[in-house]
């Protein structure tokens, strides 16, 4: 090793040491100069020698208190991606353990892909079924991307936006669903320095301006509860700390919700430690009798815990000088949990026998999750999952036996309903909340007594509508398999129509011996058994035919292209290609332009007219401008024929007109959907209609009419949405 590199090692090994905790260090040492090695003349973005990042991923690890094989893996889980190490490399050096850790770390990125969302779901796929194995797999990626994150700067811009909505959107999410707090928090913070730096800023200087003086009151607000509770309850032992809210949960309420800086009273919260639950809900009553308590802003995360096991009782309160603060009221054991999640669980070679269940309580999430993958083929359901099911926002509603049902914010009596049991779910027919029927469309709240109403009758089961209605990816699995199960007859049919209806919209045209071969090798390149099963998966939900219409557009044009006889055509004496991709016949070397009255695109039909010193201007067939019958028209030797060359493969700008019910985040899932089709945007505009609808009008890139009209489809299908049409700015 140089003496950069020991010097390194000395401040890993001294961390250890410090923990307490017992290492294999031999182990740990020759994973670190195996890194050395491996990496040595490859540097990172930031122009360090490429080692310092696993090493810092490797200090990660300690604070975490992880085990020595999490170390290894952390200082190795780079060398078989970046290097020509194989994992059975691995393997015979570190053993199976740590070879099953770095594995699960290593990103699927050596393979071919259709689009990067398939890749990207791939990977985390393989990182959740790794998780599923050994949950250090995922502790080992968060320390990853924690790192890589701090080092963000030294990115592309693009770059760094996109490693920064891909951190908010899945590796935060189950940061907090396994409890890891310090790293959730630094995570979305750095992840909305990146995305909103303005707001971002002017958060921090919120919490920077009368700092001095906002401290200084807490800390003696703090030294007067310090004094009231030895006084009050002498001989319990208790620690005291103060918090400041993460600028993410700020900018959360201020920005998402609406709130003034002043209307957030939990920026500061002084904590209260102690050693038994009935001390915690003494110290609650004594700290409600000193300061005065705000209305429905008390929780108990202590009767009731967070998904990711949080325990905490949480209250605001006044103090005298009109500062309002949170108090959490929490033991010793419940603050390592809040701050090391399921970390501080974890004891590697010493057993987990009583823990084994609680731990598989925990991981459900994860086992749900792929659950839901097994009856969808769309790529994009996996991120989906991550972004709803490990939502950070959670309701609490109750059964009428009293039993807690744990959901995240949006979900509704559908998903209540198969959250409780599956049979529940095929068998409801109606749900009662405080007693009153509502719609299965009712969103859950926190505190609803909610009674599902349930049928015997034979052959009962859900609404395919209620796919739609569904939040939860636990809901829309049992849905899917519901009807893959029970329906199939059913489900070939509605696929059939589905597919026929598709086929129209896309002039896919085929003799009745032709287009039956063709469904089957369409069924094949999918991976099903048949035709009916292909048609199945369609009718209950499996495939989701906008993802697929696309690949099935391109196999169609190639099998009536290869079909058509060679033809020998002759060559016009004057044929021009412009820029813009259009043939112009009978004119050759003259400038052309698309019309802005009518934006054609590539696929259009088009005719061109010649202008008076601007060259041919290029318009849709059916544009207004465009006479119906151009042999009568009032110059029709201006009108002259025009087509597109085929070849040209360049975006083209073209703006869209959505009309929607007005509702709380509509705008937000319109952007997302864009987003996760991989369009740009380049500007959204929207407004209220006197009716109570929105129109929203949305200028994209698009490569071509079918591509359009696939970007279409998708916005058609989000919630609320009416109509989606192109119109001419």
């Amino acid at each position: 090793m140089t003496e950069e590199q020991q010097r390194d090692y000395e401040k890993l090994y001294k961390q250890m040491q410090d923990s307490g905790r017992n290492y294999d260090y031999a182990l740990v040492k020759k994973a670190f100069e195996f890194c050395a090695i491996k990496h040595e003349g490859q540097k990172r973005y930031t122009n360090e020698d490429y080692y310092i990042h696993p090493f810092n991923v490797a200090l990660i690890i300690v604070s975490l208190g992880m085990d020595g094989e999490s170390i290894a893996a952390a200082l190795l889980h780079d060398v078989v991606e970046d290097t020509d190490t194989t994992l059975d490399d691995i393997k015979r050096e570190f053993g199976d353990d740590v070879a099953l850790l770095v594995d699960g770390v290593t990103k699927i990125g050596r393979l071919n892909f259709s689009t990067k969302e398939q890749q990207q779901a791939e990977s985390l796929r393989k990182m959740l079924i790794a998780m599923g194995q050994d949950i250090r797999v995922i502790i080992i990626k968060l320390a990853d991307r924690l790192h890589n994150m701090r080092t963000i700067d030294a990115m592309p811009e693009q770059k760094q936006r996109d490693k920064s909505v891909e951190t908010l959107e899945i590796y935060a999410p189950i940061a907090h669903r396994l409890g890891i707090r310090p790293v959730k928090e630094e995570l979305e913070d750095l992840a909305i320095k990146h995305l909103d730096p303005v707001a971002y800023k002017e958060i921090e200087d919120l919490l920077m301006l009368n700092k001095r003086h906002r401290e200084r009151i807490l800390e003696e607000i703090k030294e007067h509860i310090e004094e009231r509770l030895h006084k009050d309850m002498p001989g319990v032992e208790m620690a005291f700390q103060g918090r400041i809210k993460s600028i993410h949960g700020i900018y959360r309420k201020m920005y998402v919700q609406g709130k003034d800086f002043d209307e957030i009273y939990d920026i500061y919260a002084i904590r209260i430690i102690t050693d038994t639950v009935a001390d915690c809900y003494n110290i609650l009553g004594i700290m409600h009798d000193m300061f005065r308590p705000i209305p429905n802003r008390f929780k108990d995360y202590i009767s009731t815990p967070k998904p990711n096991m949080y325990q905490s009782l949480h209250t605001t309160v006044i103090s005298r000088a009109g500062i309002p603060f949170e108090i959490q009221i929490r033991t010793f054991e419940m603050h390592h949990t809040a701050e090391f999640g399921i970390a501080a669980h974890w004891k590697y070679k010493e057993g987990i026998t009583d823990n084994n269940r609680k731990m598989e309580d925990r991981l459900a999430w994860i086992r749900q999750i792929l659950d839901s993958q097994a009856a969808s083929t769309d790529d994009s359901d996996i991120i989906r999952s991550i972004k709803v099911d490990l939502s950070q926002e959670d309701v609490f509603a109750v059964t009428p036996k009293g039993d807690v049902i744990n959901l995240p914010v949006g979900s509704t009596v559908v998903d209540f309903a198969f959250a409780i049991h599956s049979a529940v779910g095929v068998r409801m027919v109606g749900a009662k909340v405080n007693g009153k029927i509502v719609p299965i469309n009712h969103e859950v709240k926190t505190g609803e007594v909610i009674e599902i109403l349930t049928t015997n009758q034979p052959g009962h089961g859900p609404s395919r509508d209620w796919l739609n209605i569904a939040v939860t990816s636990q809901a829309k699995s049992k849905i899917r398999s519901w009807f893959k199960k029970e329906k199939r007859a059913e489900n070939i049919a509605a696929g059939k129509l589905d597919i026929e209806k598709e086929f129209r919209r896309n002039n896919i045209d085929l003799p009745e011996n032709e287009y039956n071969e063709f469904i089957d090798e369409i069924a094949k390149k999918l991976k099903f058994g048949g035709a009916d099963e292909f048609y199945a998966a369609i009718g209950y939900g499996g495939i989701l035919l906008s993802k697929i219409m696309p690949r099935i557009k391109e196999d169609y044009n190639k099998r009536v292209s290869s079909a058509k006889p060679l033809e020998i055509t002759a060559v016009p004496e004057k044929r021009t290609k412009s820029t813009d991709g259009v043939v112009v016949d009978g004119i050759d070397n003259c400038l052309i332009k698309l019309s802005k009255c009518c934006t054609p695109l590539p696929g259009d039909d088009i005719i061109g007219f010649i202008t008076r010193g601007h060259g041919v201007s290029i318009h849709k067939r059916d544009c207004p401008n465009v006479p119906v019958n151009i042999a009568s028209s009032a110059e029709p030797e201006r009108w002259i024929p025009a087509h597109w060359d085929g070849t040209k493969s360049d975006t083209f700008i073209s703006t869209l007109q959505v009309a929607a019910i007005d509702r709380d985040g509509l705008l937000l899932d319109i952007m997302n959907a864009v987003y996760n089709m991989r369009v740009p945007a380049h500007s959204v505009t929207a407004r209220p209609t006197k009716s109570g609808n929105c129109i929203v009008v949305l200028t994209i890139s698009a490569e071509s009419v079918e591509h359009l009209k696939s970007i279409i489809s998708r916005l058609e299908k989000l919630k609320g949405v009416f109509s989606v049409e192109r119109i001419n700015q």
